[in-house]
């Protein structure tokens, strides 16, 4: 990775480059910014800067991403950086090495190193567990007495804290501390997507920089460096679906070009739009119905939600198109002729109210609802809403 691997934030690597450049690096930073922003990408690849042993690169071109230095942090393994998030109190234990590892332990092991994977795998990915009460104290300890010790090869010690407004309070209090008299060895990097819920004496003894969502073209030029066999349609919509969170854009990215990849995004989205064409015809409204069963027993979870969420989409550049028939910005822009005419066919429907109803079709589904009893009654409603019966 590098300073030009990073999907946007220019002006926030901007300072953390003069920053490096004339050696005036704040000993802590806040990144704030929404969920799948990228900030944890910047805080990592700032790490890695600090410790990489390519002492030819200059700091505004970034970490080499080849020596051994950045292949440990690309790992999740660096001896310097310290990767904390929220775990459960399980995983704190003290345990007697002479006895065997109880179950509980060993299942919640298990669970972290799957999150670590995940993080692996997925820069964006956000980890936690969900049995955690926050980073705990116990966490913010282990961090004192590594503050203590000396980096190794030359480097810097970074701490990146990921979720720091689920700081345990007496953990705050415990990294308050630590903040107020930082080792010149050590740099951290608080990041949260609710800074407002962070001690505001921590946040006060933090350099913040805040984080946007990236535009929907730097995310496509992303999409087509990664995935270059996917085309403009299919990278449009997967913007579109990740709605500019790119841990959801890269998940969309594998479930189409991995290895045993699911059916195309696109395709997921027409069949959508047909089961819709299907409720609006009474004649069809039974294949609408199939559609459904189609859905619950032969789809995973994923395509369900991709869907459902579809849908949502579909609304939305409907609901646009009504208030401005030249709105540019669709999410659809190769169906926008369907939408003109959805938009003609039926005007002034409650779409707030359909919206509402997937939405809760949604969450039922991650409930681990009955997948057709939910479809077929969200059908029903739409049914009524859109034909107004």
């Amino acid at each position: 990775m590098s300073w030009n691997s990073i999907v946007g934030h220019e002006n926030q690597i901007r300072v953390l480059k003069t920053a490096l450049g004339s050696n005036r690096l704040a000993h802590a930073y806040l990144f704030a910014g929404p969920e799948g922003s990228g900030k944890e990408t910047v805080a990592f690849e700032l790490a890695k800067i600090l410790n990489c042993r390519n002492t030819n690169l200059l700091p505004d071109e970034g970490s080499c991403g080849e020596c051994e230095s950045c292949r440990q942090a690309d790992k999740l393994m660096h001896p310097n950086i310290e990767y904390l998030f929220p775990v459960e109190a399980a995983l704190l234990e003290t345990i007697d090495p002479s006895k065997k590892e109880n179950k509980k332990v060993a299942e919640a092991r298990e669970r972290y190193e799957a999150l670590l994977d995940e993080k692996r795998k997925n820069p964006f990915f956000t980890p936690t567990m969900e049995r955690s009460m926050g980073i705990l104290t116990e966490q913010v300890v282990m961090l004192q007495q590594k503050a203590s010790l000396a980096p190794r090869d030359g480097g810097k010690k970074v701490f990146i804290i990921s979720q720091a407004d689920r700081l345990h309070p007496t953990a705050a209090n415990k990294l308050l501390k630590l903040l107020e008299e930082p080792p010149a060895h050590v740099v951290f990097v608080l990041v949260s997507s609710r800074p407002e819920s962070v001690l505001p004496t921590i946040r006060s003894r933090c350099q913040l920089l805040t984080f946007a969502r990236p535009r929907p073209a730097e995310i496509e030029a992303w999409i087509a460096r990664r995935a270059p066999q996917l085309d403009e349609t299919e990278r449009r919509f997967i913007v579109s679906l990740s709605r500019g969170n790119l841990s959801s854009a890269l998940e969309l990215i594998e479930a189409e070009t991995g290895e045993g990849a699911a059916p195309a995004v696109v395709g997921i989205r027409n069949k959508a739009i047909d089961y819709l064409r299907n409720i609006l015809v009474p004649a069809k409204f039974h294949e609408a119905i199939g559609t459904c069963e189609e859905l619950a027993k032969s789809s995973t979870r994923t395509e369900q939600l991709i869907f459902l969420d579809a849908l949502l989409l579909f609304f939305q550049d409907v609901t646009r198109r009504s208030i401005d028939h030249n709105f540019p910005e669709l999410n659809n822009p190769d169906i926008a002729e369907n939408t003109d005419r959805f938009v003609k066919a039926f005007p002034n429907r409650d779409l707030y109210r359909a919206s509402t109803i997937i939405e809760e079709a949604m969450r039922a589904i991650n409930r681990n609802a009955s997948v057709i009893l939910v479809m077929a009654a969200m059908t029903a409603d739409l049914r009524e809403i859109l034909l107004g019966k």
